[in-house]
């Protein structure tokens, strides 16, 4: 039973992190660039 728990755990922090990708993908951010272009002076655009 707990083998199961931590499964379902460690499911649901997978699925949110994936919701959390592809929301910011549909922002414009990325993985390479989070939209704030202060940190890498602009060259993303």
């Amino acid at each position: 039973m707990g083998t199961f728990i931590v499964g379902l755990v460690v499911l649901c922090g997978i699925l949110l992190a994936v919701k959390s990708i592809i929301r910011d993908k549909k922002n414009g951010k990325s993985i390479q660039c989070g939209g704030d272009c202060g940190h890498c002076g602009g060259r993303c655009h």
